[in-house]
């Protein structure tokens, strides 16, 4: 680098001496500017979509590209893309798939089981998805993103049809309540999404607190632009969530 060696007495060096302190104060800002894109790639994950590394979900099973809204956004179905990119997710083991559903070789045990996001689906026996004290009952072997924790996200490739605002529902379970946002190419569209707790007292088993479904109509209005966006569903308080799916409806 310039100056690292010894600087002649001349009349020029005082130029030269000027001249490393202008590249010194250009590399601080450079530096300063870099620091703070990682700062705004680590919260602020979508960006512009046209900058976005991401790509939209498919495997064996779902090949139908970005998630279409107006219509049915599955929280399963995040980016792929892996963490930093597509999610964060405050450990790297899915805590789901893999895990408390064993690698058994079905397509819904194993559903993406080596990202960090942990997934996992219904199931209608020893009433754990099916029980009375939930508020609806979910479909049977739908899947999910659950074990969620504060600041943890994930990013969903959409397509809109049509710019404008819309009405989201959501399907999901929370044991404490919380808060969760949404954001559009990186830009908040929702503010602060109260997140309504699941929990039931008369429950006598500790752990299917976890599993009591509720269906939150019209929980927020956003607004959106047309065509293919990435948008962002990150938890902001109290975690203990399990997400569904986002339904996307015309505001009237």
């Amino acid at each position: 680098m310039t100056g690292t060696g010894r600087i002649a007495k001349t009349r020029g060096s005082q130029l030269t001496k000027n001249k490393m302190s202008h590249d010194a104060g250009n590399l601080v800002q450079t530096s300063r500017a870099l620091f703070l894109g990682l700062i705004v790639v680590a919260f602020v994950p979508a960006g512009a979509a046209e900058h976005y590394r991401g790509r939209p979900f498919h495997d064996s099973v779902y090949h139908g590209g970005p998630q279409k809204i107006p219509g049915r956004v599955q929280c399963a179905y995040y980016d792929l893309g892996g963490e930093g990119v597509a999610y964060h997710d405050t450990d790297t083991k899915n805590k789901g798939s893999g895990t408390l559903n064993p690698a058994d070789g079905s397509y819904l045990n194993e559903f993406r089981m080596h990202e960090g996001v942990d997934t996992s689906y219904t199931k209608y026996h020893d009433d754990i998805d099916e029980n009375p004290y939930e508020l609806v009952h979910p479909p049977k072997d739908q899947l999910y993103v659950g074990w969620t924790d504060p600041g943890e996200w994930f990013n969903m490739t959409v397509k809109i049809e049509h710019a404008g605002r819309f009405q989201v529902s959501l399907l999901y379970t929370s044991k404490l309540g919380g808060i969760i946002s949404l954001a559009s190419n990186g830009k908040d569209v929702s503010g602060p999404i109260k997140i309504e707790t699941t929990y039931n007292a008369a429950d006598p088993i500790a752990w299917r607190q976890w599993h009591h479904w509720n269906y939150a109509k019209n929980l927020a209005t956003v607004t959106l632009p047309k065509g293919t966006n990435v948008l962002t569903l990150r938890i902001e308080s109290e975690g203990n969530m399990n997400l569904a799916y986002l339904d996307f409806s015309r505001a009237e």
